[in-house]
């Protein structure tokens, strides 16, 4: 046994979200009644001025009628397409790790597709591995208590990290640095694999597709994600054995959709056929290229943009900055893409301009407001 990872043993979590504990256990402590959102303006002036995103939380509002109804429809079209994408990830996952497995989400956009994928393993092969969410933040790592957590009850079992999607990448830098330096306190051999849904980013290996479509989930934030809230790392809440923070959103209950949009989604593994064994073999060791950052430094040069992070490619990434940044503009890469529908209803509703711009490796990037 080794010893270091049982150092300190770490606590059960409490209740957190409306996902069912057989879906989804939330390793989040919840900071209800602890801290105060604070409105988009203030909150992008505090992150521009050098305030860490990670130590704030924005407002989240009941969804607007336009936004659910956006929801809706984009459920019903890509219901079937997601399901392939999901089976495609899940049948990866299976092969790379084998029946000795726990399935780990990134909270909070990674949580819905590691229950989907935990539903996908269990109906077409009969396998219930657990599944738990934790917390990755750039510029500060991931949740160190909850690795230990799920290590020293999952004691033997690989771990497998899911996420939604890649946008320029970041994330999946911040957990291959983070997995090294656990590795090398605690003398373990976590593997870094990251698999996401979508990959237009190419930057992993393990994906359901890497065609840059809407993911409905990314249509709304917490209401499709379990109630949720982004996760928070402040020194003055989160004590030295706690888990990250996040806040549980019961205020929205009425209105959430979490629970529909993997019910549906559910649905469709039935329709699915077996997952074709070429198909998966022509995806045995994709390039990793990193062809999507790349063609963002063109992107910043051409908009004189200070920082790269204030460039969200993707269509997920995009409407992130829609829904919760001061968006300045965004690029699609062509006017005309089916795909982009939610994304020019956003731009419409915000009075966000819209550019072509056809050389773009993604359907669309959105540009965060520099506030000088």
């Amino acid at each position: 046994m080794n010893d270091k990872l049982f150092s300190h043993r770490i606590s059960d979590p409490g209740p957190m979200g409306c996902y069912s504990p057989n879906d989804v256990i939330f390793l989040l402590k919840n900071l209800n009644g602890l801290m105060t959102e604070m409105d988009l303006q203030s909150r992008e002036q505090r992150i521009q001025s050098g305030g860490h995103y990670s130590e704030m939380l924005p407002i989240e509002y009941e969804p607007t009628k336009d936004y659910l109804d956006l929801f809706h429809q984009t459920l019903h079209e890509s219901a079937a397409k997601v399901a392939e994408a999901v089976g495609v990830v899940a049948e990866h996952i299976l092969k790379r790790n084998g029946p000795k497995m726990v399935l780990v989400s990134l909270a909070r956009a990674g949580t819905p597709i590691g229950i989907l994928v935990k539903r996908y393993l269990l109906e077409k092969h009969g396998l219930d591995f657990p599944h738990y969410s934790i917390s990755i933040i750039r510029g500060r790592g991931i949740d160190e208590n909850a690795l230990l957590y799920i290590l020293q009850n999952h004691l033997g079992s690989k771990i497998q990290f899911i996420d939604g999607w890649t946008g320029k990448g970041a994330i999946t830098k911040v957990l291959n640095q983070a997995c090294l330096e656990f590795n090398a306190k605690y003398e373990y051999d976590l593997d870094d694999d990251l698999a996401v849904l979508a990959d237009p980013g190419h930057c992993v290996k393990t994906f359901g597709t890497r065609e840059d479509f809407l993911i409905p989930s990314a249509c709304l934030n917490s209401t499709v994600s379990g109630l949720v809230s982004r996760t928070v790392f402040r020194r003055d809440l989160i004590g030295e054995k706690d888990f990250h923070g996040a806040r549980f959103y019961e205020n929205l209950l009425k209105v959430e959709v979490s629970n529909l949009f993997v019910d549906t989604i559910t649905r469709e593994f039935k329709m699915l056929k077996r997952i074709n064994s070429g198909f998966m073999d022509s995806y045995a060791d994709p390039e990793v290229s990193w062809q999507g950052l790349k063609s963002l430094t063109y992107i910043k040069e051409k908009y004189g943009i200070e920082d790269i992070n204030f460039i969200k490619p993707g269509v997920g990434e995009t409407t992130r900055v829609l829904l919760r940044r001061l968006p300045d503009r965004v690029l699609v890469d062509n006017l005309e893409n089916s795909n982009l529908k939610h994304i020019m209803l956003l731009c419409k509703d915000k009075g966000v301009p819209v550019e072509e711009y056809p050389q773009l490796s993604y359907s669309c990037c959105g540009i965060v407001r520099q506030i000088s």
